[in-house]
């Protein structure tokens, strides 16, 4: 193990800058706002090119320190993070003796666990264990094929670790999927596996791979655990389904399926081509192929869900889901098609109008499964499924459907898309859309607030759950106006009631950025006072004056109320509740 110190790649600390994005007054005289605050980048080799190089972040909450799993380098970037999201590197930890790669990392009480794949990654990797503040190893565990996502109970009493066991590219080799459940008092482990599931009669659990039993083709995505540490939810992306698991025990209790979406319900419209472009486009872009063109199909989505939270109202528990969708393409096994392939044959009776559907303009660009659909075996196929929700939704405990976003990421990023600001991806619309990643959840101004990540647009969208039958948009954080790119892992931490920080991972960009929330009062400060070289104001909050030009800090801090400047042209930004006093002249 070894402990390097390099130089930091952040960008100047005093700089804040406002990024493109939307806000809903969701309430009267209530707001949201967002403001990043400071990004650094991870280098990937030498001219920073390749992607993986940051991915998943853990945060140290009593320390404020950032633990960032770089897979392409093999190492553990450690970041030090101060009360307003500023960020200074401390170094990072090689972990090329341990394995592979690292798939994720965690932290908590001071102590960092990281989930790091095997030379092969057929084979069982392990969990590795560090000291938070002085970098020492304190323990190394066995886990199982291809550990991937890794989270501690609240109570701290457990690790639980979501193993992938996937196949071999050739799919000759394929793990079971499991969950490794670790003790953290002495580090000793239990499997919580699926070999008691011999068959479902939900068809909507897709087990699908050649040959491969249900414990084989289960593949354990991303974990969420109850608030009292008694159970934990683990999405199965391919397999479209969630399953349950006594933290206790260490036993999976139960698999459901998440069925489908129906995207013929106009509320469930969706975008199906790249390549819809012409003159009778409604949403022209600037590649005259493409359009935003967002209809009803009669197609089947599949949930799919990536990331998953947990989070409770009035005593009730809800899953809240990123549903990003996922194929399995190997060397050896390959489910993908798209709907005007040779391949994929319509039945006639199911789709009449097959001709006109599988037109590039129409479906036939649109990525589809030839694992599902064929209902009656003739080799035709009688439903067409796609690749994810391309939504958010919300389950309850048992893994009923309580709400979903419908088509609501698509038709508000083409307002935008409309509005001047460019966030529609088309070229992905064929294939998953906007893909939702990610999701974190916090509290601000009592309500519990959900933010979903979209890998594909680089943005952000954060709602309202306070009702898990009707969550209220509250915004758009557009986070490639400041340069990430494809969001991979999202931490939220509070600062006080109204204020937090979102901590952003984007593998492609491989930058760690820092964004302030705001959710409070619209209350309004008067405009600054000039006077002689003194600028003054007024309210509450974090204060920052820079110059308008480089975004120099001249004067931050809590609760000032006046700076004093040289003649130029200064902005006045409260950090705390996202207003901003842009290019006030000072002469002296």
């Amino acid at each position: 193990m070894k402990m390097r110190n390099s130089i930091p790649l952040s960008v100047p600390l005093s700089i804040a800058i406002s990024i493109a994005m939307t806000c809903s007054a969701y309430a009267q005289d209530v707001a949201f706002k967002a403001i990043f605050t400071d990004t650094y980048n991870e280098l990937c080799g030498i001219d920073n090119e390749e992607e993986g190089c940051a991915e998943i972040t853990a945060l140290d909450a009593d320390s404020l320190r950032l633990f960032t799993v770089n897979a392409e380098e093999n190492q553990l970037r450690v970041l030090d993070m101060n009360d307003i999201g500023q960020l200074k590197n401390v170094g990072f930890l090689d972990l090329s003796e341990f394995g592979a790669e690292p798939n994720s990392v965690a932290v908590l009480n001071g102590i960092v666990a990281v989930a790091i794949e095997a030379d092969t990654n057929t084979q069982d990797g392990q969990v590795v264990f560090f000291d938070s503040k002085r970098f020492q190893l304190l323990s190394q565990v066995p886990v199982g094929a291809s550990p991937d996502m890794l989270t501690y109970t609240p109570d701290g009493n457990y690790l639980l670790v979501a193993n992938e066991g996937e196949p071999s590219d050739d799919y000759l080799i394929d793990p079971v999927g499991s969950v490794t459940v670790i003790d953290t008092l002495d580090y000793s482990t239990r499997t919580a596996g699926f070999e008691s599931f011999a068959k479902f009669d939900d068809s909507s659990i897709r087990v699908f791979g050649p040959g491969a039993t249900v414990a084989q083709d289960l593949e354990p995505e991303f974990i969420a655990v109850s608030a009292d540490s008694t159970t934990a939810w683990i999405s199965l992306q391919e397999n479209n389904a969630i399953a349950a698991l006594d933290v206790a025990s260490a036993t999976i209790t139960s698999v459901r399926g998440l069925g489908f979406k129906n995207h013929a319900q106009p509320r469930a419209a969706f975008d199906a081509s790249n390549r819809d472009g012409g003159e009778s486009c409604a949403i022209p872009l600037e590649d005259p192929e493409q359009c935003i063109n967002i209809e009803p199909w009669s197609t089947s989505g599949m949930y799919q869900p990536d990331g998953i939270a947990f989070y409770m109202v009035d005593g009730e528990s809800y899953i809240v889901s990123a549903n990003e969708g996922d194929a399995r393409d190997y060397d050896g096994f390959s489910e993908e098609a798209r709907i005007g392939d040779d391949e994929f044959i319509l039945d006639p009776i199911a789709f009449p109008d097959a001709d006109v559907l599988e037109e590039d303009s129409k479906l036939g660009r649109l990525m589809t499964t030839l694992s599902t659909g064929d209902a009656d075996g003739d080799g035709d196929f009688d439903t067409i499924f796609s690749y994810g929700g391309r939504s958010f939704s919300i389950w309850d405990a048992y893994g009923n459907l309580i709400y979903d976003s419908g088509s609501d990421f698509e038709t508000r990023l083409a307002e935008l898309q409309q509005s001047g600001i460019d966030v529609w991806t088309d070229n992905r619309s064929d294939d998953k859309g906007p893909e939702p990643e990610s999701v974190a959840i916090g509290k601000l101004a009592g309500k519990p607030v959900g933010f979903i990540g979209l890998e594909r647009t680089s943005g952000i969208f954060a709602y309202d759950l306070s009702d898990p039958k009707a969550p209220a948009f509250l915004g758009y954080i557009n986070i490639k106006a400041a340069g990430d790119i494809s969001p991979e892992g999202l931490v939220f931490r509070a600062i006080d009631e109204n204020n937090g920080l979102l901590i952003v991972t984007s593998e492609v960009s491989n930058t760690i950025s820092t964004y302030r929330i705001m959710l409070s009062e619209t209350g309004i400060s008067h405009a600054p006072v000039v006077t002689a070289g003194l600028i003054t104001f007024n309210g509450e909050g974090y204060w920052q004056v820079q110059t308008s030009d480089s975004f120099t800090s001249i004067c931050e801090g809590m609760d000032i109320t006046s700076c004093e400047v040289k003649s130029g042209i200064y902005n006045v930004i409260n950090l705390t509740t996202g207003q901003r006093f842009e290019n006030i002249n000072v002469e002296s």
